[in-house]
């Protein structure tokens, strides 16, 4: 009896303390825990720290969560495997490719000691120039959001919360803290909230992520509309809503509009702000805690209090994962034109590859690049497949970068010393003395860790260069900086460049006309918030020489180009050009003057203009960023080894101006408002009614070989649902897999509907001669939309058209359904 007792009064504190009790329910579990906390401790709770965690709570055993961008990769902690871009991922059209992304990104987590990755991103492409569309999945809320339901599926299946990103509407990067994206109702509703619905009601996700922008006028992290009226209380989402980094601008509108966790740190919803405002009753103490359980929640749901998560002491490439990124990669590469030259033959002996990109690992720029294990290039892949003689010439273009060495850098005035002086500070703001100073003859730095300087932390230093620039020849010069985080650049003390802001890496220019032996003063100011880190400076008369290229093109059978972005010229924090980089135009008219046999692989992650080379090449071959296998695949596309098998989950426009978002997508008024003047006609909707058509249509891709669609067999709609079938089969030579999409439109309807919307679509792999039949399910939500008036989704009953399509503008079959 004194046994049992005693073994009574032993448990009785952990019974008692509901929150500890592995056996009870998630949810009494975080409900129990917040009641014990004090309003101090949960206003804390509401602001993250330390850049990427939420803070632990000691003496209730609460641990630390870790949380590390992105996408692509979990690129905080050192290297990873570096997957292909979203939009790549998207041009694949597999969703379970999609959810084996998912899969080996949280087992990367995991290995990291992750609790919560930063990624998917869903936001719509509008318009090519985004600076983050490489980060999304297309123009269509349908692709994008079963897309993302797999991939999150995968993510969370290993334990570890996926966050879906950016709500919403974060449609361009240009002034992306202060635009405002406005639009009517309904086309929120139809095409920019679909693919977080889907995120939260059918992936089930732990975690959403405000974006920067305003939505109607009003900030994201304070839009009650979208976070409390549409976000949690329509789609019933009780997990975790976050800001992103520094996208949180009142913390009581926050904290009233549904925002729950402010990251990376307490800036706004903190104790000094928080706490009069729930004193004086202005703020009720029930939002607190409605904020607080929903992190706690999560905490328990997926197991973080029970479960160590800590860093693997190695962490080494997993080649299952990296086979995942190569599958990604052969699925997703878009082969847009091809005149006879693709697959090129094995008896090919001289081949010409020409362009910056061909010898580096490219991929877009800002909170989603990673640093790889290791990396396959375009050049790698070309030399292991083709067994041919491969003439490489890699500054045709040549770079910033090409100049720094021979930049007229002088220490000081009248001195012979060559390089800038560099005087590091440990603190942003350049303030007080510095820990240390060093000439830097070759002012050109990525640094994935920290300065390779004695004495200057990892994180948060700034740096000053200050010194002479004394031109041997009188010109117009080019200053050219590239830097993340913040620089700014100053000449004879005129401020002429200015980024001093947290960004991805990006590259400025400004063009001064020097004289020759006059000495001119420069200072650059950087600094460094957390993170990687990159500044170069160089000062040059650019030189653009093609005769090596035109050379080595003549010499060739085939020429290969590699051309496109990067991560300084594609990124987060800006919005990049649609026109090629500067001279990329030029070299591909000058090669192909030389070699009418000229294939262009290009890397960007959407569209750019084409209409000045595009009939002057055979092939063109969209790589997007294609992650650290990209090189291995693209060649094998290229030698006919792998079928391209991609589409386009973006309309490709011929021009700028055919685009419907050109008069709307840059603020005409400097009021800082930019109206969706289009509604609902995006990419394809609108080529779709519109005399005007674009260079590639949505859903469009070459493949090696040729398939035909036949046996259209569409059921009657019974208990809501519409069973479709069809028959595809391989009329051609080769091996390779069709993407099929199914369209949905009512011809007649008491509203302006699109001609056609996507509702599905499969991926198919024939073998050359085979067949299948292919089967698809369509529920009531594929015939409605929003209704205004009722502020709700519906449909009205009659004749629906279904199409079946090889893309957009390539219907194949067609047939209607009576949807009662």
């Amino acid at each position: 009896m004194r046994l049992l007792l005693a073994v009574l009064l032993a448990t009785f504190p952990l019974y008692a303390q509901k929150y500890k009790d592995p056996k009870a329910s998630a949810e009494d579990r975080a409900r129990d825990l917040l009641s014990r906390m004090t309003l101090e401790e949960k206003i804390d709770y509401m602001g993250g720290h330390n850049d990427f965690y939420i803070r632990g709570i000691e003496r209730f055993g609460l641990p630390e969560i870790k949380m590390t961008d992105g996408p692509v990769g979990t690129r905080n902690y050192g290297k990873t495997t570096a997957y292909p871009a979203s939009i790549l991922t998207a041009a694949t059209w597999d969703v379970n490719l999609a959810r084996d992304l998912g899969v080996a990104l949280g087992k990367d987590a995991r290995e990291r000691g992750v609790h919560i990755l930063l990624a998917p991103g869903v936001n719509i492409y509008r318009a090519p120039m985004n600076g983050r569309n490489f980060e999304y999945m297309g123009e269509d809320p349908c692709l994008a959001g079963k897309m993302a339901v797999g991939y999150i599926k995968g993510v969370q299946s290993q334990g570890v919360v996926a966050t879906v990103k950016h709500f919403a509407a974060n449609n361009q990067e240009w002034d992306r803290n202060n635009v405002s994206s406005d639009m009517d109702e309904r086309t929120l509703r139809e095409i920019y909230l679909p693919a977080f619905k889907m995120a939260v009601e059918e992936g089930k996700v732990g975690a959403v992520m405000n974006s920067y922008n305003l939505i109607n006028g009003e900030h994201a992290t304070q839009n009650a509309h979208l976070n409390s009226d549409i976000l949690k209380g329509e789609w019933q989402f009780d997990g975790i809503l976050m800001s992103d980094w520094v996208a949180t601008y009142d913390g009581i509108a926050a904290a009233k509009g549904g925002l729950d966790l402010e990251m990376p740190s307490a800036k706004f919803m903190n104790r000094e702000t928080l706490l009069p405002a729930v004193r004086n009753g202005s703020l009720s103490e029930k939002v607190i805690d409605d904020h607080v359980l929903r992190i706690l929640r999560i905490i328990f749901r997926f197991g973080f209090y029970d479960h160590v998560y800590a860093m693997a002491s190695e962490r080494n490439e997993n080649p299952q994962n990296s086979n995942v990124a190569l599958e990604l990669a052969r699925g997703g590469m878009v082969l847009l034109k091809n005149d006879g030259i693709l697959p090129l033959k094995k008896s090919i002996r001289n081949i010409a590859v020409i362009g910056p990109n061909a010898d580096s690992f490219v991929s877009g720029g800002g909170s989603s690049i990673t640093n790889p294990f290791r990396y396959e290039t375009l050049l790698d892949g070309i030399k292991k497949i083709s067994g041919a003689n491969v003439t490489f010439v890699k500054n045709a273009v040549p770079t910033m970068e090409s100049y720094v060495a021979t930049s007229p850098f002088y220490v000081a005035k009248g001195s012979k010393t060559r390089g800038l002086r560099a005087d590091y500070f440990n603190n942003q703001k350049l303030e007080g003395k510095p820990v240390a100073t060093v000439t830097d003859a070759v002012p050109n730095h990525d640094w994935n860790e920290s300065p390779d300087v004695a004495g200057v932390d990892p994180d948060h230093f700034s740096m000053r260069y200050t010194g002479i620039v004394r031109p041997d020849k009188s010109g117009l010069y080019k200053f050219a900086v590239r830097g993340d985080d913040g620089f700014r650049l100053f000449v004879n003390g005129e401020k002429v460049i200015d980024e001093w802001g947290d960004h991805a890496t990006l590259t400025r220019v400004k063009e001064i006309p020097l004289e020759a032996h006059k000495e001119y003063e420069v200072k650059l100011e950087f600094y460094e918030n957390a993170g990687e880190a990159s500044i170069g400076f160089a000062v040059y008369l650019e030189q653009i020489d093609f005769t090596e290229a035109r050379e080595a093109a003549k010499a060739a059978d085939v020429v290969i180009l590699s051309l496109g972005f990067d991560s300084s010229s594609e990124g987060e924090g800006f919005d990049r050009s649609f026109e090629l980089p500067e001279h990329q135009s030029t070299l591909i008219e000058k090669v192909t003057q030389e070699n009418h046999n000229t294939v262009l692989v290009l890397n960007a992650g959407g569209n750019v203009r084409m209409q000045d080379w595009l009939p002057k090449i055979k092939g063109l071959l969209h790589a997007w960023f294609p992650g650290q296998e990209g090189g291995t695949a693209a060649a094998e596309i290229l030698f006919g080894k792998v079928n391209p098998s991609g589409k386009l989950p973006a309309s490709f426009e011929k021009e700028w101006t055919d685009n419907p978002v050109h008069g709307s997508y840059y603020d005409p008024d400097g009021d800082k408002r930019v109206t969706y003047t289009e509604k609902l006609d995006v990419g394809y909707r609108y080529y779709n009614k519109s005399d005007v058509k674009p260079q590639f249509a949505f859903g469009f891709g070459l493949s090696y070989t040729t398939f035909k669609y036949s046996d259209l067999k569409i059921g009657k709609a019974k208990n809501g649902l519409v069973n479709i079938s069809y028959t595809i089969a391989n009329t051609g030579n080769f091996d390779g897999a069709e993407i099929s999409q199914v369209y949905v439109s009512q011809p007649k309807s008491p509203v302006q509907r699109p001609k056609k919307e996507l509702k599905a679509f499969a991926k198919t792999f024939l073998r050359k001669g085979e067949k299948q039949t292919v089967s698809v399910t369509l529920d009531q939500t594929a015939f409605e939309y929003y209704k205004a008036a009722g502020k709700k989704f519906g449909y009205d009953p009659g004749t629906f058209e279904i199409k079946i399509g090889a893309s957009s503008a390539d219907i194949r079959l067609e047939g209607s359904v009576v949807f009662p």
